[in-house]
């Protein structure tokens, strides 16, 4: 009888003594134990068995828990004998942050209160140690929620120095989610307070603090060491590209395969394949999204698992708000293409509207992107990743997520969409307005874009729309050399039954254009001029067969124009003229 699938479960304890499933990852005690790394952050995504690990050390190191030894019996760190003997025996200090997602900072510093407050009282026996003063024992009973800023930045360092005293041993800490208060911050839009009081809190902890042995913070991302890690030069950073402990989170092929043959499911080892494998973690390749292959095993059934179980806002919200390029990007991955580019792996979460490479830094941290392969420049030492959407999972978030860019106007959004396919302008000129009157904002990244570039941000957002939305009757990119220059949208069919469609954006100049009339023919005279149409016939798509449109900008306002290039260009003679 095969093992309980247990979903959500992340206490250690719990999940032996239930006998639910657990892959051993023990060996990961004596891996980091003997790097002897003062302070260790490991950067993994969400829903990777980061809390389980903590929870795992804690149980295994914590004094609290000497007499759980049985819970470690058959798993691999109880084959080391000098193991054995180590467990139970440190004083620990486990916590998590993972709870902070409050919309304003004085909330979420509030919050971090309560989490302090209540690492202290579980070690509240301490008010009766010998080893205490009475001056210890009254700043101790002065730690609360509601504590001044002072009190609480001071504070884990001060109970680490009275764990020391009280057992005659340093103290290990173990702080998960280390990130999210920060993440949170920025996107609430009180980063530079939230930074500025966690910062102050690791460097009593972390950075002066003579009580400390060991830590391991772990997050999603790796914040940069202004932000909060000021100075702090003992700090041994794992991200998803280091090789230490790269099998430790997620699982790897062979476990997951032997999972499916105990649930007997070992005939679906491809089609979860599919779905669920594609991360990397240093150099190891097929590394498998556990959150969803345990859902999997408890419910016989592939869907998007993982990517339903948190707000992916912050993703959504760069993406959306972000360049032309961006979401140019976007749409190739979407497509299933690699794309290239240098990054890193420090994020610094104010370059996040200003510099690409930190976007795709984030979507990396995060999840949503893995490392097909990397080149070092030799002259500059400069890294080029090759960069894809991890799985079939995450392609089904990303498209989701396009399609609630239009959810506002879903209903006029399709109407649009009908239009189009069947060349009523009337109507697409009348619906198109109305989307843009909708959703033209949401794509502003508040940064003052100009009035160029911000419809840009919108009509690239609606050229990820249409690819979403018609991917199973047209094959559609954009941005791409056709005849003379570069087209903004091809529609190419899929089937004889459906019309070729060009579509070029163009933003009202004022300086040389009266109407967006003007626009708009100016548009179609590119297409034309340029002679886009060339890689639509080349794949034996008839001149009769293909529409052209231009779309004119103005703020929010739109035109629209065009229809079969015949009547625009009914010969090749004409075409080469850019006759309207």
């Amino acid at each position: 009888m095969p093992r309980k699938a247990a979903i959500g479960l992340q206490d250690f304890e719990k999940i032996i003594t239930r006998n639910c499933l657990y892959v051993d990852k023990t060996d990961f005690i004596k891996e980091w134990w003997e790097n002897e790394d003062d302070i260790t952050l490991i950067t993994r995504p969400r829903r990777f068995g980061k809390t389980l690990t903590m929870s795992m050390l804690e149980y295994f190191f914590s004094v609290k828990y000497a007499q759980k030894a049985e819970l470690f019996a058959g798993l691999k760190i109880w084959q080391e004998e000098a193991y054995r003997k180590l467990q139970g025996t440190y004083p620990v200090i486990g916590m998590s942050f993972a709870m902070i997602k409050e919309t304003d900072y004085q909330d979420a510093r509030k919050k971090i209160g309560f989490i302090v407050a209540n690492a202290y009282s579980d070690h509240y026996y301490l008010l009766k140690s010998r080893k205490l003063t009475d001056a210890d024992k009254e700043f101790f009973k002065k730690v609360s929620f509601d504590m001044d800023d002072a009190t609480a930045t001071i504070a884990l360092h001060q109970l680490c120095r009275f764990l020391a005293q009280h057992y005659g041993k340093k103290v290990l800490v173990l702080l998960d989610e280390y990130d999210t208060p920060v993440q949170e911050a920025y996107v609430c839009g009180y980063w530079k307070e939230m930074t500025g009081f966690i910062r102050a809190m690791f460097h009593a902890l972390f950075k002066t603090n003579p009580y400390l042995e060991r830590a391991v913070l772990t997050g999603i991302t790796r914040v940069s060491k202004e932000s909060v890690f000021s100075d702090l030069n003992n700090l041994k950073v794992i991200t998803t590209t280091s090789k230490k402990y790269e099998t430790v989170f997620g699982f790897t092929e062979e476990e997951v395969f032997d999972a499916l043959k105990e649930f007997g499911l070992e005939d679906q080892k491809q089609e979860v394949k599919k779905w669920y494998d594609g991360f990397k973690f240093g150099d190891c390749d097929n590394i498998y999204n556990p959150w969803s292959v345990i859902n999997f095993l408890d419910e016989g059934l592939l869907k998007d698992y993982w990517v339903n179980t948190s707000s992916n806002s912050l993703i959504e919200k760069l993406v959306r708000e972000g360049s032309a390029d961006v979401k140019r990007v976007t749409e190739c991955l979407l497509r299933g293409d690699d794309f290239y580019t240098e990054l890193e792996e420090e994020m610094v979460y104010s370059q996040l509207e200003s510099e690409e490479s930190a976007i795709w830094g984030m979507l990396l941290a995060s999840g949503y992107l893995k490392v097909r392969r990397f080149f070092i420049h030799k002259e500059s030492g400069t890294i080029t990743y090759v960069l894809a959407l991890t799985n079939r999972e995450v392609v089904m978030m990303f498209r989701k997520m396009v399609r609630q860019w239009f959810g506002t106007c879903k209903n006029v959004y399709h109407v649009f969409l009908d239009a189009l396919l069947s060349g009523d302008q009337q109507t697409m000129n009348e619906y198109m307005n109305e989307i843009s009157l909708a959703v033209f904002s949401s794509f502003d990244s508040g940064t003052k874009p100009s009035k160029d570039t911000q419809p840009e941000r919108f009509y690239h957002g609606f050229v990820l729309g249409l690819m979403v939305h018609l991917d199973g009757r047209y094959v559609i990119t954009s941005n791409r050399e056709s005849g003379l220059g570069r087209y903004d949208v091809l529609l190419e069919p899929r089937s004889r039954e459906d019309d070729g469609i060009i579509l070029e954006f163009k933003v009202y100049r004022a300086k040389t254009e009266t109407t967006l009339e003007d626009t708009v023919k100016a548009a179609l005279s590119q297409i034309i001029e340029k002679q886009y149409a060339a890689s639509l016939e080349a794949r034996g798509i008839a001149k009769e067969r293909i529409r052209i449109y231009g779309f004119a900008f103005r703020g929010k306002e739109v035109l629209i124009d065009g229809g079969k290039i015949l009547e625009y260009a009914p010969n090749r003679n004409e075409e080469s003229k850019g006759s309207l």
